[in-house]
């Protein structure tokens, strides 16, 4: 015990959050250490107080766990597989500081090797206080969960869920983040099974990270500068399983946490046993090595424990009244929708948040986290609303998180909606719900709706002005992963979530959708080319909007899910992409993609220039008269123009687009050009020959333009220059 005493004193442990801004040397880690006690066996001494989990050594492995109302806590060892632990090891109370528990473990076979946790200590449900020796509990800072290898198969069948112990050796030479403005990014919401699940998708390794890895070249040619996807943590998709009307419905979607730090292992193509990540790694090398930035879906809103009826998992078990919010007689508080709501801005649930992103940060390079139902990171530990939550603050200025992109759903399930109040101290943006609502009613023929969706067009600064950055800060979509396809936006009049079972009544009522004349699909070819109008139309005014525009996977070459706006429970058809429909709608898919490309080759529209050099404002509006910027209920048709002196090219870049919302022909007239321009159309959504994009600009040699019902029409100044279409 002497040399234990002088070994203490020599190394001086580290507490939890002196680890922020500095790492352990690597030596510390794998210099020769000697065993200083026994225990079940086992040779075993304290170990590094300020390395959350489990930490493979040169010869041991380092167990470090923290629990503040625990009175003992035993560390549980298991053969891969096996249902009882070959081992036992409590921790020693010389073993713990402070609230920290830390053991290294010597003379293990990670190959070989599951781990858990017991944890003893007052059980008092009405104070929150759970705790039970009994629980198998996982690890919080778990790297890697067994048991869920396999898609749709619960392997522990006694509920059990371990940990493993994970290589981090993955050699990413100079591979950084991208650090792509959000003004110049466009983002592809995905779900990674489904993007690639279909046998249609052509893909060796479907519905895996590999799967995504052979699409790169279809991502780059769609674009993109940003895939988001999904939940990737570990989550339970068997939970809640269950058949209805002949199909087996799963947790697809992912919206229940099992583990922050750990890569849902069903999502790799093969078996990564203390490799787990591997893949994944992988994957965002080859996507970011062709431009292409990776933005987490995470949820930190709640986990899969659930209510008072809930599993024990893990948090529950370790500080149940600590990680979740609850009642003054210890029930949960249910902001989330999902049973429980996490504790957020409590210090250990913040060191948990911020050390979790930070991991991914630094062992998987990702470049931006999108954040769940973020209106509860606002809330205080009695539910309420703060006025400045230390975890939203602390993650807009973490020294480690500085350069990734955070993203904001400014809402939650218990009625906090803060699109454009969201605490944001110039760093966060937000999903912006405003823009997707009011576009939506504008676009299928809401012509009052004109003077609201001209605010989102260019750029939302009724939200965004202020404590925000402007065009920065605005995330703007017409569709996502929870809602309408863009096609059954068009498709569909109302919901129909039928095979969902819950007799219709989920997800949301308020679509602002439009069948175009028929429910569902039809053999009418005027309605069909109808919707793909309507669809032209909407990703026309997305790229030329101001703000990040965000897109759906399956969109741009015209996905269905039959009309299934929560596709939440959907493993098969209705979710996964149908690729066949690419060839079927190429010639969608080409204008889709050109649009993408035409935004990018114009600046004006992403963000504000210097002066135009022809004396045009930044930013104005007109109605179907130039001179005529008084945007109404009453429009008809909305005009925007955007000018700016562009360096690169050394001349003006000036686009003008002209909606047209009403379901009748509209004659508009162009402003006068700047002198020794002309105005040349490239883009023309109601084109009768059908062709909707010029790459070469059409000239114009008159003002005047007859707008085709619902139809958009985007122009451009030109001055005879070569234009790269």
């Amino acid at each position: 015990m002497n040399e234990y005493r002088r070994h203490r004193q020599s190394r001086k442990p580290i507490e939890i959050g002196e680890r922020q801004g500095r790492e352990l040397r690597k030596s510390d880690l794998n210099r020769q250490m000697l065993a200083l006690d026994e225990i079940s066996g086992f040779r075993v001494r304290p170990g590094f107080y300020g390395i959350n989990g489990a930490t493979m050594l040169t010869d041991g492995v380092n167990f470090t766990v923290y629990s503040n109302g625990a009175t003992t806590v035993t560390l549980l060892l298991y053969h891969r597989g096996e249902d009882k632990p070959f081992a036992q090891i409590p921790f020693p109370e010389s073993y713990k500081i402070g609230k920290v528990y830390s053991m290294i473990v010597f003379g293990l076979d990670i190959e070989n090797l599951e781990y858990c946790y017991s944890v003893d200590g007052p059980w008092d449900p009405e104070k929150g206080l759970l705790f039970n020796k009994n629980n198998v509990l996982l690890d919080p800072y778990a790297k890697a969960v067994s048991g869920q290898r396999i898609w749709g198969q619960r392997l522990n069948k006694n509920g059990q869920y371990r940990a493993r112990v994970v290589r981090d050796n993955f050699e990413w030479n100079a591979t950084s983040n991208l650090g792509i403005p959000m003004c110049d990014s466009v983002i592809y919401e995905m779900h990674v099974r489904g993007f690639t699940m279909d046998p249609s998708s052509g893909v060796k390794c479907r519905g895996t990270f590999e799967g995504i890895k052979e699409k790169v070249e279809y991502l780059k040619r769609l674009g993109v500068t940003a895939v988001e996807l999904m939940p990737i943590f570990e989550f339970d998709e068997t939970r809640d399983k269950r058949e209805v009307n002949g199909k087996v419905l799963l947790d697809y979607w992912g919206y229940n946490t099992i583990s922050f730090f750990a890569p849902n292992t069903s999502y790799a193509s093969q078996s990564e046993y203390n490799k787990e990540g591997v893949e994944l790694k992988h994957m965002i090398k080859e996507l970011k090595d062709n431009g292409i930035e990776v933005i987490l879906d995470v949820v930190f809103n709640h986990t899969a424990e659930g209510n008072e009826n809930g599993p024990f998992i893990s948090f529950k078990g370790f500080d149940n009244n600590i990680y979740y919010l609850l009642t003054p007689m210890g029930q949960y508080y249910n902001f989330s929708g999902c049973g429980n709501t996490m504790n957020c801005n409590h210090p250990m649930v913040q060191e948990l948040i911020v050390e979790c992103l930070r991991y991914w940060v630094e062992q998987y390079r990702v470049d931006g986290f999108r954040f769940d139902l973020a209106s509860i990171l606002g809330r205080d530990q009695d539910g309420s609303p703060m006025e400045r939550p230390p975890l939203i603050q602390r993650l807009a200025y973490d020294p480690i998180l500085g350069n990734v992109k955070l993203i904001a759903e400014a809402w939650d399930a218990g009625g906090m909606y803060q699109v454009g109040n969201f605490p944001a101290w110039k760093r966060w943006a937000e999903w912006n719900g405003k823009y997707r609502d009011d576009i939506r009613s504008f676009l299928k023929g809401d012509i009052w709706a004109a003077p609201e969706a001209v605010k989102r067009i260019t750029g939302s600064m009724d939200l965004y002005g202020g404590a925000y950055l402007g065009y920065e800060s605005s995330v703007n979509f017409i569709t996502c992963h929870d809602g309408f396809t863009l096609y059954d936006l068009y498709a569909y009049n109302s919901k129909h979530n039928e095979d969902n079972g819950w007799n219709n009544t989920d997800g949301a009522n308020d679509n602002r959708s439009w069948n175009c004349g028929v429910e569902g699909m039809t053999t009418d070819q005027d309605i069909n080319d109808l919707r793909f109008r309507m669809m032209r139309n909407a990703i026309t005014v997305l790229m030329c909007s101001r703000g990040t525009p965000m897109i759906y996977a399956g969109d741009e070459f015209g996905n269905t899910q039959y009309g299934n706006n929560n596709a939440y429970c959907q493993d098969n058809e209705i979710s996964w992409l149908n690729w066949h429909l690419l060839d079927k709608n190429k010639d969608f898919f080409d204008f889709y993609r050109r649009v993408i490309q035409f935004r990018r080759k114009h600046p004006c529209i992403r963000k504000d220039l210097p002066h135009a050099r022809s004396g045009y404002p930044n930013i104005s509006l007109h109605t179907e008269n130039p001179d005529n910027g008084n945007i109404t209920g009453e429009s008809k048709v909305v005009c925007v123009r955007y000018a700016g002196f562009y360096n690169k090219k050394g001349h003006d870049d000036i686009v003008y687009m002209a909606i047209n919302a009403y379901w009748e022909d509209v004659q508009i007239m162009l402003p006068n050009p700047p002198e020794g321009m002309y105005w040349a159309l490239c883009i023309d959504t109601g084109d009768d020959e059908g062709k909707y994009f010029f790459n070469r600009p059409k000239p114009l040699t008159w003002r005047n333009k007859t707008l085709k019902a619902r139809s958009v029409s985007v122009f451009i100044a030109a001055n005879g220059a070569e234009y790269g279409g």
